[in-house]
């Protein structure tokens, strides 16, 4: 069995770290390079970088912040926001990101996503799903819509129909976030997570509501995760990846243990 990433994520927003509670109420969490470098040196798998002011502004991402930030972090860098053409993918992989996700721009464009990833490969093509359940936070009964522009914009989008037509695209990896549970602490959205991952077969990046390391172990056994990802409880130091990660092994999951990692 392939081991579970645990990836700390940097939203960025005016060239700053920020973190709020269902994409509202952003606080100033620090420099996106500064953050990148702790993260790795603590143990992280991978850095997802969001920049989510690029798609509501309808600007690019901001090559200077993401140069910055892959030259201090040695690790696999995900960089998101503002790309809407193969030309930009190019340039934020030029930038020095490993991989580019793909939110309101591949809603708009599903074509995007296929042109990319015969471009660049499946492989570098990351598609984020931003899903809020459409009969409330906490019932999953009338399934899951997706939303764009940093959850400001409902799609009327079967959140589970576009899962499958992404990967179908061409898309390698999708990163699903549960707006309901996003800086909530509540844990992440496990009926959303097992719905998605028993209906593809590419990784699926858990996203939204982790507030310790029993989320992360339920991501992975109840949601079917392939990677676990989070921003505030790491920001905040509230627990370090290296504990997340030892309690992950302790119930059974592979991940990648680092020696003298930061705690």
């Amino acid at each position: 069995m392939l081991r579970v990433r645990v990836i700390p994520c940097l939203d960025v927003a005016n060239g700053r770290v920020v973190k709020g509670t269902r994409f509202v109420d952003l606080t100033d969490e620090g420099d996106p390079p500064t953050l990148a470098e702790r993260y790795a040196v603590e143990g992280a798998d991978e850095i997802v970088f969001l920049d989510i002011d690029a798609a509501p502004d309808g600007r690019g991402t901001l090559l200077e912040v993401v140069e910055r930030t892959a030259r201090r972090a040695f690790v696999p860098l995900t960089v998101g926001g503002g790309v809407r053409s193969v030309t930009e993918m190019r340039d934020v992989l030029r930038a020095g990101a490993d991989k580019v996700s793909f939110n309101t721009a591949a809603v708009r464009d599903p074509g995007l996503v296929r042109r990319c990833a015969r471009r660049f490969g499946s492989q570098a093509v990351v598609v984020a799903i931003d899903a809020r359940r459409r009969s409330g936070p906490d019932d999953p009964s009338g399934g899951w819509e997706v939303v764009v522009k940093g959850g400001r914009e409902p799609t009327g989008l079967d959140a589970l129909a576009w899962a499958e037509r992404a990967v179908a695209a061409g898309a390698g990896e999708l990163l699903v976030t549960s707006i309901d549970r996003d800086g909530t602490g509540a844990g992440y959205d496990t009926p959303l997570l097992r719905a998605i991952t028993d209906r593809v077969h590419v990784p699926v990046i858990a996203s939204g509501g982790a507030s310790g390391p029993d989320d992360f172990v339920a991501a992975v056994r109840d949601g079917g995760a392939s990677a676990v990802l989070a921003a505030s409880i790491f920001h905040r130091r509230r627990h370090s990846i290296a504990d997340v990660k030892a309690v992950m092994a302790a119930a059974g999951i592979p991940v990648r243990l680092v020696i003298g990692a930061a705690r």
